[in-house]
């Protein structure tokens, strides 16, 4: 089987959200528990941050990535949807997986994982967690799919989540108001796990995290209201940030949402 003939397998065998919508949607973490016991639970093997929220969760993950990387951490990175690679989904210390080991996966695993008819989206979530355990990863940045509580990201145990802002994105599934959709959002949070919370400007929303975390027993922080002395401007092609602990960073990611990014990042 070559590379395209493997791509061609999951796209066409399991259906993508990205191509097919609804079809490929399935509630519940029952599927994703099955499959991840099939590879004897390979993310226990390391440390991990779930990132969440409605916009911002890619660059944030990126972002944090980038940052425990240069702190001199092996880092792997699960992102979706890819834009031109499949491999984009799937990085340690930001090189994509080799083609070769997305086809040796299938090749061996497929009789192991057929029987549980996995989607897309928990396969090559699968895919990511062994890659990492095999790379002997210290710790990987999880950017959940689709919501949060039902998500197949969500059979995690993290050390730490951030959920990036709420907006209205997915309401088929979410449900049709800002606190609806926080709650599927805060669905990540975990028992005895610090919770960072990016923008908070919805009292309702606040409270929503705020409930849950305290329901969790879990440390919560709202990143506005900690970095006081956060300022950002544009120079060139890149954001200049400062704080007191962290001055002069750089970030090339463009966009003013960016900004709001490293606020939570940091």
């Amino acid at each position: 089987m070559t590379y395209p003939e493997t791509l061609e397998y999951l796209y066409i065998q399991m259906p993508e959200y990205q191509r097919v919508g609804h079809l490929a949607y399935k509630p519940g973490l029952g599927n994703s528990l099955r499959l991840d016991a099939v590879f004897n639970h390979p993310h226990q093997h390391y440390k991990t941050i779930h990132i969440g929220g409605t916009n911002g969760k890619g660059s944030t993950s990126h972002l944090l990535a980038a940052i425990l990387q240069q702190s001199g951490y092996k880092v792997g990175l699960y992102t979706s949807p890819h834009l031109v690679d499949f491999r984009e989904r799937i990085r340690v210390n930001g090189e994509m997986v080799p083609k070769k080991y997305v086809v040796d996966f299938v090749k061996k695993y497929r009789e192991r994982f057929e029987p549980v008819m996995p989607s897309f989206f928990e396969l090559t979530m699968e895919m990511a967690f062994l890659y990492f355990e095999e790379q002997e990863v210290d710790v990987a940045v999880v950017e959940v799919g689709l919501g949060g509580r039902l998500d197949s990201t969500n059979i995690i145990s993290p050390d730490l989540c951030v959920i990036t802002n709420i907006g209205f994105d997915h309401m088929q599934y979410l449900g049709s108001t800002l606190p609806e959709i926080a709650a599927e959002k805060a669905g990540i949070i975990k028992p005895h796990t610090p919770v960072v919370i990016g923008e908070s400007d919805d009292e309702e929303v606040k409270k929503v995290f705020t409930v849950k975390a305290e329901s969790e027993n879990a440390p919560i922080i709202f990143a506005e209201a900690v970095l006081n002395d956060f300022s950002a401007h544009r120079a060139d092609d890149e954001w200049i940030i400062n704080t007191h602990e962290y001055p002069d960073l750089k970030n090339k990611l463009g966009g003013f949402a960016q900004e709001k990014n490293a606020k939570t990042v940091l």
